[in-house]
């Protein structure tokens, strides 16, 4: 209101070469009589133009747009008002008026900017030094970050620098932040300005390109964070807010592993599934894939009741209209077993039910043929006996020329499948992949637990290496090979290339913005029991062909005797209730290629290793760090 009645006046002032008394009583007494009216005509129209509502401390073009175009129209309506009431005015009045209302609108919501610039300069001063971040990517992300990293009360950072691959930009600035050229120039211009951290603000980024970009930061010191998709852009939502942490998964090197909906649907849809084991890394996210294809009715079957109530209320939250049944029990439990089938009736079941952790089985071998192997006998002989359509085993890449005696039992539940294939209705299969990142028990959150102490980061050996995949992309892979299957096939999943632990440890180091060795310590602790170098996907006996996803392949089934092995089963089971101290060698009747030490031989090998050791000087850290575990690895 006061900039409008003061544009009126000083218009006139101004129009008379700045002499009130210039002016004639004519134009002042018109001014006079029409101030009110304008005034309120001006609020009027600057409330349609929705003046009132922005949030100036985000003002942009389209703010400024409005300010003008609303201007402009009171100066419009003045014009006409003042012609219908007969008020007399000079041409030059209406356009210094403009002017005038156009610098007081303006200049009012401006000026409230530059004084918050100006208190948040101060402030940034007393705060303690800001974080001198690089950013990645010129593009409309990168701008919007900058915006926010100069101007947002909240953040400390200072940008010093931006990288981009559009050589037309090098040189030029946003918001004042030089672009410093390519990315090639990470690491001079990290030690150019003292960069602490880096911004990849490219949410269009591909996989393979984005690897490119984070092999060059981890050349620095920098920790590193990432803008995480396109779908950030949308309406100007980027901020940093939405900036994340690198994952291990943006060092993998290869996108997302997609697959077919429409498959998945053709089989699960209407259904009844039940998932054993419905409460651990896999089965719960089994259940959450499942619930977004339609069953009919969902299952979850798992002996661990906290796990279970977790998956349930988050189920429950998503997924509202979902016939959802949470059952608490064991697979060891023929009992227990026996009721829910008979009273659910499943179509398909998914048997992901196990004990996995090699370290813990190697001491409780007994526990593993228990539940692993004796577990997925009774789901399966309940699944023969109340017919269901599908039985799809969980299993995993450990099961090949096992090492260690979880392994060895999942091999058996391989063979439990096939041996029940061949006699039942039932299309009884496996799946078979490594490890996935982010379980229960996986490196990478004990690798960033002891990044958060300070280390040191525990690798068992520096050549150990493994296939990895996200906990989603296994789970998508192993609905879909469902429903190829015809029964009896062990599907095995592509993993992509196998990543070395060592090479995880110093990435996620390095990205957490520390430096191997010189600020977080690695150190070798040995091989565990049944503990491999490396992991196969596929006996040399298998074979392998071919299905419509190039990301799943299926293993020829080996011939057995089926009648040999069901009656191994009985004496495994018999042994293992027994608490046999032999199991072992049972197990290595069952599964020949399972190679095992008996406690003498570990510890003739232990003394062995021990003593070329203290010969060879070796560190005491580094001791055992080379043990073999098994006579083919030896060789």
């Amino acid at each position: 209101m006061f900039a409008i009645g003061i544009a009126q006046f000083a218009a006139l002032y101004i129009r008379f070469e700045f002499r009130i008394s210039e002016i004639p009583g004519e134009y002042l007494h018109g001014a006079e009589r029409y101030v009110v009216v304008n005034i309120v005509t001006a609020i009027v129209i600057f409330a349609y133009f929705q003046l009132y509502e922005s949030l100036w401390k985000y003002a942009s073009v389209s703010e400024m747009c409005s300010a003008v175009l609303a201007c402009m129209t009171s100066a419009a309506v003045q014009s006409l008002g003042m012609l219908i009431l007969h008020i007399s005015m000079p041409v030059s009045y209406h356009i210094l008026y403009l002017f005038l209302l156009l610098t007081g609108i303006l200049g009012g919501r401006f000026a409230y900017r530059f004084i918050r610039m100006l208190r948040m300069t101060k402030r940034a001063g007393e705060r303690k030094q800001p974080v001198r971040a690089m950013l990645i990517g010129a593009g409309e992300a990168g701008r919007a970050i900058v915006k926010e990293m100069k101007y947002s009360d909240h953040l400390n950072y200072q940008p010093c620098c931006i990288l981009d691959d559009d050589t037309s930009l090098a040189g030029r600035r946003i918001y004042g932040v030089p672009i410093a050229g390519p990315r090639e120039n990470i690491c001079e211009m990290v030690n150019k300005y003292d960069i602490q951290e880096i911004f990849i603000t490219i949410p269009s980024l591909n996989m393979e390109e984005k690897k490119k970009i984070i092999e060059l930061c981890r050349q620095t010191s920098c920790k590193l964070k990432i803008l995480p998709g396109t779908y950030q852009l949308i309406n100007e939502e980027v901020n940093i807010s939405k900036l994340r942490d690198v994952q291990i998964e943006d060092l993998l090197g290869r996108d997302p592993i997609n697959v077919c909906p429409d498959e998945i649907l053709g089989y699960v849809q209407d259904k009844v599934v039940l998932v054993t084991g419905g409460g651990g890394s896999i089965g719960s996210e089994l259940c959450r894939q499942l619930a977004g294809h339609g069953v009919r009715q969902l299952i979850i079957f798992d002996m661990y009741e906290n796990n279970a109530y977790s998956i349930q209320q988050e189920l429950k939250g998503e997924y509202p209209d979902l016939d959802l049944q949470v059952l608490i029990g064991s697979v060891r439990n023929t009992n227990r077993l026996a009721s829910v089938f008979c009273s659910y009736r499943p179509d398909i079941v998914y048997h992901a039910a196990a004990h996995k952790h090699v370290p813990l089985m190697e001491d409780s071998p007994n526990e593993a043929v228990k539940n692993n192997v004796m577990g997925t006998y009774k789901t399966a002989m309940m699944a023969d006996k109340y017919r269901a359509e599908k039985f799809i085993l969980i299993s995993t890449d450990k099961a090949v020329n096992p090492t260690n005696i979880m392994g060895a039992s999942k091999r058996l539940c391989e063979m439990v499948i096939q041996m029940f294939d061949r006699q039942s209705r039932t299309d009884f299969v496996a799946v078979r992949f490594g490890n996935v990142l982010g379980s229960n028990g996986s490196v990478i959150p004990l690798f960033r637990e002891q990044i958060k102490k300070g280390g040191p980061v525990t690798v068992t050996h520096p050549e150990i290496i493994r296939y990895f995949m996200t906990i989603p992309e296994a789970v998508s892979l192993v609905l879909q090979a469902g429903a190829y299957a015809k029964g009896g096939e062990i599907f095995v999943l592509d993993m992509g290339e196998p990543v070395k632990i060592l090479d995880l440890a110093k990435n996620l180091i390095r990205l957490s913005g520390y430096e191997p060795e010189r600020d977080i310590k690695i150190t070798f602790t040995g091989l565990r029991p049944g503990e491999k170098l490396y992991e196969e996907l596929l006996m040399e006996e298998e074979g392998i062909r071919k299905t419509a996803n190039d990301r799943i392949f299926i293993g020829h089934p080996i011939s057995m005797d089926h009648e040999r092995f069901a009656e191994l089963l009985h004496r495994l089971d018999d042994a293992a209730w027994g608490e046999n101290s032999n199991i072992r060698e049972l197990v290595h009747e069952a599964v020949p290629e399972y190679c095992y030490e008996t406690d003498k031989k570990k510890e003739e090998h232990d003394e062995k290793q021990n003593k070329t050791d203290n010969e060879n000087s070796v560190d005491p850290g580094q001791r055992n760090m080379c043990r073999l575990v098994s006579p083919v690895y030896q060789k």
